[in-house]
């Protein structure tokens, strides 16, 4: 089974989306857990699993709600400063497990853009209803048992 991890903080507005997410999923009675998004915490919450989905809030200059994914094993996830809103967060994560062995075998990521982290905000409109079709295209996906999720949203190049 899948492993989904969702990343952020919900008291800083759209940085809380990853949460939101599995919040939503446990809600429908998949089973998923939380963090930061900090990259030890990413790589203890993955241990073990051979398949993982991750949810957490990016900025890439797209329209805030658009929907990344990344399937990361061979190749690298861009490790640039815009593409988490953690300091030393995924892409870091990613590149130390790889370094170490610990990869997942199977790694994928959605991440949604974002617009503001105002401390003690909610989520905005887009950034919400972007969640929620992911929420929705995860549990069809748990629903019939497919490999993965598919080609729903933009597949962001690594």
């Amino acid at each position: 089974m899948t492993r989904i991890i969702g990343c952020g903080n919900l008291d800083r507005g759209d940085d809380g989306v990853g949460i939101f997410v599995a919040d939503r999923l446990r809600e429908h009675g998949l089973p998923a857990e939380t963090c930061t998004g900090e990259a030890t915490g990413l790589m203890e919450a993955w241990r073990g699993a051979n398949d993982v989905l991750i949810v957490d809030a990016v900025r890439t200059g797209a329209p805030p709600g658009t929907v990344h994914q990344w399937e990361v094993r061979d190749s690298r996830f861009p490790a640039r400063s815009s593409a988490s809103t953690h300091g030393f967060g995924l892409a870091e994560g990613i590149e130390l497990a790889r370094k170490l062995g610990t990869l997942p075998k199977q790694l994928h990521i959605y991440g949604i853009e974002i617009g503001q982290c105002a401390a003690g905000s909610a989520l905005s409109p887009d950034v919400q209803a972007s969640a929620e079709k992911l929420v929705q295209q995860v549990i069809a996906q748990h629903s019939s048992h497919k490999p993965h999720i598919g080609d729903t949203f933009r597949r962001s190049s690594t």
